[in-house]
């Protein structure tokens, strides 16, 4: 025991003074003071320099951990093995691990559905001191608004927002007045209540009809990757079959959130691991998130961290201001 926890401070300690070391140099290299006139709120910065942004009383890592890959969602396109990967590599102990190295890299938040591995997780990390924060992905169905979001924010979720998919189907099956409805549930248990999507008609509707939510997760990446949808893929996203597309209109979701007074969350910004962290976080930023919500592997934070920070550090225009 004394060498595992021997080790573990090693592991923290040189990953700490590596990405400071990392930051620093970043930080001072292509600085734009242009950037701290368009974003005061640039300066908030959390462990290791990550720029910081506020969802109603909560301090947010700008960056996000997305949390499939703990809970076995991983995208797989027609690899029909990779849910079985994520469940073995992705062990309670390894996703302990991951939520260390999160935390020491300066990602303060997570958002996972409110399944039962990810949950009892969280738990155990918090009992063992972990500070990271769960934003939960809310669950609940037409009939029954309530039970799976009153059971997250019970469980420790700080915030609790209705998830794409969900989102999605409900406009599309015409529970339109449950979106809001559920919105507000949210909100009356005293935590941020957020509606996501990744359809754009979704925020669309929510902004005409006031749902007044604290927040949107809504989808926005490029599609300069080899599998984007093709002219002939009709699919819709919420369909099994649409494992290569998320944001089926970049340039609209981009031109409407630019009227949208709210903070965003952008999610799926490396359209499941296609595109280049470099690329997707530039974009996603620079088209107007306030947040970008990643899916990331343990081997895989330090340096999204990094290139994250590079990103917002190097942002010299962007026509959405900071919301959040």
């Amino acid at each position: 025991m004394a060498e595992q926890v021997n080790r573990r401070k090693f592991i923290k300690t040189s990953m700490a003074a590596a990405a400071g070391a990392v930051y620093a140099a970043s930080s001072t290299h292509g600085a734009n003071p242009q950037s701290t006139i368009q974003n005061p709120q640039s300066e908030t910065r959390g462990a290791n320099g990550m720029p910081m942004g506020r969802i109603k009383n909560l301090k947010i890592s700008r960056l996000i951990s997305g949390g499939n890959l703990i809970s076995g969602w991983a995208h797989s396109r027609d690899l029909i093995y990779v849910h079985n990967l994520m469940d073995r590599y992705n062990t309670p102990e390894k996703v302990l691990e991951t939520l260390a190295a999160l935390e020491e890299s300066g990602v303060n938040t997570i958002i996972a559905d409110p399944r039962k591995k990810p949950m009892d997780i969280f738990k155990k990390h918090w009992q063992q001191g972990g500070k990271i924060q769960w934003i939960a992905e809310g669950h609940p169905t037409p009939e029954d608004l309530k039970t799976n979001v009153k059971a997250s924010v019970d469980w420790g979720a700080c915030a609790v927002y209705l998830q794409g998919v969900i989102g999605d189907r409900w406009f599309k099956e015409g529970h339109v007045d449950k979106l809001g409805e559920c919105v507000q549930y949210i909100k009356s248990l005293g935590v941020p209540g957020g509606l996501g999507a990744h359809m754009l008609d979704v925020i669309i509707n929510s902004e005409a009809q006031g749902f007044d939510p604290d927040f949107y997760v809504k989808t926005l990446h490029h599609t300069n990757y080899w599998s984007a949808r093709r002219p002939d893929q009709n699919a819709d996203v919420v369909d099994n079959n649409a494992d290569n597309y998320w944001e089926p209109t970049p340039e609209k979701t981009i031109e409407f959130m630019k009227t949208v007074k709210k903070p965003w969350i952008a999610f799926k910004t490396l359209a499941a691991g296609a595109i280049p962290p470099a690329s997707g976080f530039q974009y996603a930023f620079r088209g107007g998130a306030d947040f970008i919500c990643v899916g990331m592997f343990d081997f895989q934070v330090r340096e999204d961290a990094i290139v994250a920070r590079k990103a917002l550090d190097e942002l010299k225009t962007r026509e959405r201001p900071w919301l959040a």
